[in-house]
């Protein structure tokens, strides 16, 4: 997403003009098509909006369920369990995104796994286990180097596997 200006060295959350995001929702909230409906969802959760973030999400895994791909189901189902995530719905966010990964990566979408090990990661950092959120996101890199991702991708993932050291070692 274009809006993302980074992202918080605490929380790992998206950083984005909320103005801009705001802006953009205007735009796609009267859109129905599969791709809008899933930016609806982003932004809400970037926003904070979580019960139509929720409602909406919902909305797109049924979608997805019976009238597009398989990859649209994943996407909507990460989609989904990222915003049950910052709803604290842990065990539940959890089990979906690994469901995702082991189908992403039985099918071979090294890249959809990739973000399913993002956001399975942020979700056992919120929960508190930092070592799970650490070998995730550690995943995530090594998958990220494989397919050839950019420089600022690649920071990203290290500088979230660094948050995630940081956390454990202070507890530890």
């Amino acid at each position: 997403m274009g809006l993302i200006r980074g992202y918080d060295t605490e929380t790992l959350q998206e950083i984005v003009d909320r103005t801009e995001a705001y802006e953009r929702l205007a735009e796609v909230r009267s859109q129905r098509s599969f791709p809008a409906q899933l930016e609806q969802v982003w932004l809400l959760k970037v926003l904070g909006e979580m019960a139509e973030a929720l409602d909406i999400s919902e909305h797109t895994v049924r979608l997805a369920r019976m009238s597009g791909t398989r990859k649209d189901l994943l996407h909507a189902r990460i989609l989904h369990a990222s915003v049950n995530q910052l709803r604290g719905a842990y065990t539940s966010a959890e089990t979906e995104l690994t469901t995702c990964i082991e189908e992403a990566e039985g099918q071979g979408w090294p890249r959809i796994a990739a973000l399913a090990y993002s956001h399975r990661g942020k979700t056992r950092y919120d929960a508190g286990d930092y070592n799970g959120a650490r070998a995730d996101f550690k995943r995530e890199l090594f998958m990220r180097q494989e397919l050839g991702a950019d420089d600022t991708q690649l920071e990203q993932a290290m500088s979230f596997i660094e948050a995630a050291e940081r956390r454990r070692s202070a507890i530890a």
